[in-house]
């Protein structure tokens, strides 16, 4: 199988569940913005929402929506976080920074993760890390490849240790689910930084980016202030990394989702594709 060909590490298993409503939701596909398929200057994508990139992706009808009601808790008594989040779910609709869920895209079936940038710029609190983990450990139950789409600044310093907790939560989910042989892509776009980017973003058997993303870990500005040097022409941005082996693929917005629904045909069907 396509599996075969990839491997990953394998890490000690870490939990911190923060118990909600896990109650299913019916999402109906919308049509999409224009703003889509368009391009900027540089060969950069305008950020999307997740709830838009669902509606692209998955088939009409067929996303069903999982810890809907799962919403971040303050608790460090940080200053103004909740205010910060509370203002975050006003603009986005969206209760936290990750949207996760099954559906078919092109009639193949899968559980999708998809980050919102706008919410608090996608970094990854307890809730985000739990709401993944949560949808991993769905797709090891019932047999289904995973794909995640990352977009986000890092961990969110308003949980401070419980945000980086999820690193190691998310990374032992997935190396459950490829203990099952099971298949992850992981999908990088526009940006992916931080402790996102050092777990599960990183992990994935097939590694795919949207042309011109940033991914790194330390944005580029801290690192030459670090070092003192300049770093080379297109640093941590998606042509760089394919050219120096760290992603796979660069795939165009508009073919994402033939290009995702064929990884899943032949993953299905053992390796051969059925057109």
């Amino acid at each position: 199988m396509l599996k075969d060909l990839f491997h990953k590490k394998k890490y000690a298993s870490i939990t911190l569940y923060k118990d909600d409503n896990n109650e299913k939701k019916h999402i109906k596909t919308e049509d999409l913005k224009q703003s889509l398929d368009m391009r900027i200057e540089d060969n950069e994508y305008p950020r999307i929402g997740a709830r838009d990139r669902i509606n692209e992706l998955i088939d009409e009808n067929t996303f069903i929506e999982y810890d809907v009601d799962l919403k971040s808790a303050n608790p460090l008594n940080f200053p103004e976080y909740a205010e910060k989040t509370n203002s975050a779910v006003q603009k986005t609709g969206q209760n936290e920074a990750v949207i996760t869920g099954e559906g078919r895209i092109m009639g193949e079936s899968c559980i999708i993760c998809v980050m919102e940038p706008n919410f608090m710029m996608g970094s990854m609190g307890s809730v985000v890390g739990e709401k993944i983990t949560r949808a991993v450990e769905k797709a090891t139950e019932k047999r289904l490849p995973v794909i995640i789409f990352s977009a986000s600044g890092g961990a969110r310093m308003q949980e401070g240790i419980l945000s980086l907790m999820q690193m190691a939560k998310t990374s032992a989910a997935l190396g459950k689910l490829s203990e099952e042989g099971l298949l992850y892509i992981s999908v990088l776009t526009d940006p992916t930084t931080g402790g996102v980017t050092a777990s599960f973003a990183m992990q994935g058997d097939i590694i795919i980016s949207e042309p011109g993303a940033l991914i790194g870990f330390a944005g580029p500005r801290v690192i030459e202030q670090t070092i003192r040097q300049k770093l080379p022409e297109g640093f941590q941005r998606a042509e760089f990394l394919l050219e120096k082996g760290f992603i796979d693929k660069i795939v165009h917005r508009k073919d994402m989702r033939n290009t995702l629904s064929i990884l899943l045909n032949i993953h299905a069907s053992g390796g051969e594709f059925n057109a």
